[in-house]
């Protein structure tokens, strides 16, 4: 039994890295399914977490059977990731409107960085060489893809404040969704989170007198299901087994993606700097992954998540 477990364990470890990348490229597509939506940016963020929470909370109920309820101060914790989340959401559509798209994924994931800096603070050790090469390598891509944008046109400004406020708030969820995956599984993680950031964003959404019940469910549906129920999903799977250090800098694959969807969406300018930047941050994630898959074959497993 024990041997099937760190088996079970083993295999969870091993699937993390890729749920973590392939989480962030979905991800990516949301940006472009905001600007698609007919409804104000906050309602977006609304419509994202509304349709997701009757999926997440079947599977999160799938998925709590048979384990120990959380316990209230763990639930009132993700909770208020959740809030977190809404903020980051709010400040973030309302900036995908008014910037790139890569832009938008980058300074919405500006939280790579300080969850980075977050993951070397909780391990309570310096970064070994390795690891030091892939955050130079990720800084030189993230700052190639950000020196670009500004060199085609500094009217991104207020769009990107407005994204890089929101990767803040979004540090705030992911630390939270890290501290709770260590006793709790993912769906109930992530279904609890959503459920306390959807009506904020509706009362925001109505505040600021925006469009809420669109003529076209397609967009938003899109978002939900793609962002929500399975980017959120693999994301919140791979936080349970991977370090903060290799989920932070895992997040850069998103503005890569993102420069390329722009690109083919909208036409929005790739230069050689963006393609240098994206070549950098691949380099990154595979660098950052080399001492953590060491780690795992010197363990033989997953942490206890």
């Amino acid at each position: 039994m024990h041997q099937n477990r760190s088996s079970s364990d083993a295999r969870a470890t091993r699937l993390a890295f890729p749920a973590l990348l392939l989480g962030n490229l979905i991800l990516a597509v949301g940006p472009w399914m905001v600007r698609l939506a007919d409804v104000g940016p906050v309602a977006s963020g609304f419509w994202r977490l509304a349709i997701a929470i009757p999926f997440l909370a079947l599977f999160a109920l799938g998925q709590q059977r048979g384990r120990e309820a959380p316990s209230a101060p763990l639930v009132a914790m993700v909770a208020a990731g959740g809030l977190f989340f809404a903020a980051d959401l709010a400040a973030w559509h309302v900036g995908i409107g008014l910037t790139k798209l890569a832009n938008a994924s980058l300074f919405g994931n500006s939280s790579s960085f300080i969850l980075v800096v977050y993951g070397f603070v909780a391990l309570r050790r310096l970064p070994r060489k390795v690891q030091l090469l892939a955050l130079l390598c990720a800084a030189a891509g993230a700052a190639l893809l950000m020196g670009s944008s500004y060199e085609a046109s500094p009217a991104h400004f207020t769009g990107d404040l407005f994204t890089l406020t929101a990767g803040l708030f979004y540090t705030g969820y992911l630390v939270a969704v890290d501290r709770a995956r260590r006793t709790m599984a993912p769906m109930p993680v992530l279904a609890i989170a959503t459920t306390a950031g959807a009506l904020p964003l509706l009362i925001l959404a109505n505040l600021l007198g925006q469009k809420v019940l669109p003529g076209d469910w397609t967009p938003l549906v899109i978002l939900s299901i793609g962002s929500q129920v399975i980017g959120q999903g693999l994301l919140v799977y791979a936080v349970g087994y991977l370090s903060p250090v290799v989920v932070g800098l895992g997040l850069l694959a998103q503005p890569a993606a993102g420069a390329v969807i722009g690109r083919l969406a909208y036409g929005e300018t790739m230069s050689l700097a963006d393609a240098a930047g994206a070549v950098l941050i691949a380099a990154a994630l595979v660098l950052i992954r080399l001492p953590e898959r060491k780690a795992d074959l010197a363990t033989g497993g997953a942490q206890d998540h």
